[in-house]
C-alpha cells in the first residue's frame, strides 16, 4: 500500500513554535525525506468554526498568516498539497454518511473531546458542529485514504474513533476506505512545548506563544520574562532544569554547535544543565543562550516569509491550486463511496435496466 500523509492546522492566528516542534518541523523532515505518494496538509477552517462560529473574520485574516507560515519554515507546494477544507464540498458529503455509522454516546467517550469541551467551557450549551468534530476530522482523513497521520499522543482517540469509523463502513459497505496510523513526534521534548510562562501548553488564548513570525526584539522580550525555577532566587541557588521552560526550549532547539559558538564555557547543554542544578548560574545567562539560539532558527524563516510577502496574490493561487488538486482525490474517493453504498444511482446501468423491466411489465 502506497503512503499518503494527511496533517493540517487550525486557522486562527500566526504558528508558534509549539506548532512547529509538534507537528511542523516533521511535515518538513517528511516531505524532504520523500517515500510516499502523496502528502495533504490542509487549513481547517470548518473545524475551527466549530467554536468560533461568530468571528469567521478571524480565520479570515489568518489563512494567510498560516500559509505564509507554512512555506517560510520549509513547506514545499511542488512536494505537498496545501489546500483548505472549507472548499472540499466532499468533506461534507462523507462527513453525513459518516456520522450514520457511530452513537452519541461513543462521541461523548471520547476523552480528547472531553477535555476540549472542558477548556472552551462548553459543557452546557455544545455546539452540534463541535460535538461532531471527531467524525469530520474522521472524513478528513479518510477521503483522502491518508496511512499516516503525523500527530500528538493527544489525537489518538480520534485517530481510534477513525478507525473505529472505517471498519464498522467497510464491513457493511465494501472495504473502500483504510485505516490509518498516527505518527507521534520522535522524543518527549517535541510533544509538547511549555508555554513562556511555564503551563504546559503553548496556546495563543493563553498569550505564553513565541511565534515562528516574531521579530528579534519581540522574541527577547517574551524569552527575557520566561519561567524557570521559582526556587532559583540567588545565583548561588542550586537550580531545577525540570519544569524550568528555559532547559525544556533549549533541549528542543539547542546544539552543540551553538555552545561553542555563543557559549564556548560549556561543550554542551548536559554540561551547562549540570552547572546549574549545582548553582552558581543565574537565569539571565541561559536566556540570553536561548535568546541567540531560537533567533539564529528563526531568522531564515523570518527572510524567507518577507519575501512570500510581497506577492499575497500569488499565496492565495498556491492555495486555490492545492484545492483544486485535493478536490480531484476527494471527487474520485466519493465516486468510490457512493458506489459502495448503492446510492450512485445516474451512473448504476443495472440499476436503471431492472428499473426499466420492472415498470415495462
Amino acid at each position: 500500500m502506497k503512503k499518503v500523509i494527511l496533517t493540517g492546522d487550525r486557522p486562527t492566528g500566526r504558528l508558534h513554535l509549539g506548532h512547529y516542534i509538534g507537528s511542523l518541523r516533521r511535515r518538513v523532515e517528511l516531505q524532504n525525506a520523500g517515500g510516499y505518494e502523496k502528502m495533504f496538509v490542509f487549513m481547517a477552517d470548518v473545524q475551527a468554526l466549530t467554536d468560533n462560529a461568530e468571528n469567521p473574520e478571524k480565520l479570515r485574516q489568518s489563512i494567510v498568516d498560516v500559509a505564509l507560515d507554512w512555506m517560510a519554515a520549509g513547506l514545499d507546494p511542488e512536494k505537498c498539497i496545501l489546500f483548505i477544507q472549507s472548499h472540499i464540498p466532499e468533506l461534507a458529503e462523507l462527513t453525513t454518511y459518516l456520522m450514520n455509522l457511530i452513537t452519541v454516546s461513543r462521541v461523548q467517550r471520547n476523552p480528547t473531546v472531553k477535555t476540549e469541551i472542558k477548556m472552551r467551557n462548553f459543557e452546557a450549551n455544545i455546539p452540534l458542529g463541535f460535538f461532531c468534530y471527531p467524525v469530520s476530522q474522521a472524513a478528513d482523513i479518510t477521503l483522502f485514504k491518508a496511512t499516516t497521520v503525523p500527530a500528538g499522543e493527544d489525537q489518538e482517540p480520534m485517530l481510534e474513533v477513525t478507525r473505529e469509523l472505517v471498519r464498522r463502513f467497510n464491513q457493511i459497505y465494501a472495504p473502500v476506505l483504510i485505516e490509518p496510523e498516527i505518527m507521534l513526534p520522535e522524543n518527549l521534548t517535541a510533544r509538547r512545548l511549555p508555554g513562556t510562562d511555564g503551563k504546559e501548553k503553548m496556546s495563543k488564548s493563553l498569550g505564553n506563544c513565541i511565534y515562528l513570525s516574531d521579530s528579534a526584539d519581540e522574541v527577547w522580550q517574551k524569552v527575557r520574562s520566561m519561567y524557570t525555577d521559582p526556587t532559583h532566587l540567588n545565583v548561588s541557588d542550586p537550580g531545577h532544569v525540570e519544569g524550568n521552560a528555559v532547559f525544556t526550549y533549549l533541549d528542543a532547539f539547542s546544539t552543540d554547535a551553538h555552545f561553542a559558538q555563543y557559549w564556548p564555557e560549556y561543550q554542551n547543554l548536559d554540561e551547562l544543565k549540570d552547572h546549574y542544578r549545582r548553582g552558581g548560574l543565574g537565569d539571565m545567562k541561559c536566556k540570553k543562550f536561548l535568546n541567540q539560539v531560537l533567533n539564529e532558527f528563526l531568522e531564515p524563516m523570518r527572510q524567507r516569509r518577507h519575501e512570500l510577502e510581497k506577492d499575497i496574490p500569488e499565496v492565495y493561487n498556491i492555495l486555490r491550486r492545492g484545492t483544486d488538486r485535493a478536490r480531484e482525490t476527494a471527487a474520485q474517493t466519493m465516486d468510490e463511496v457512493r458506489k459502495a453504498m448503492r446510492i450512485d444511482y445516474f451512473n448504476d446501468a443495472e440499476l436503471i435496466r431492472q428499473q426499466t423491466e420492472r415498470f415495462a411489465k
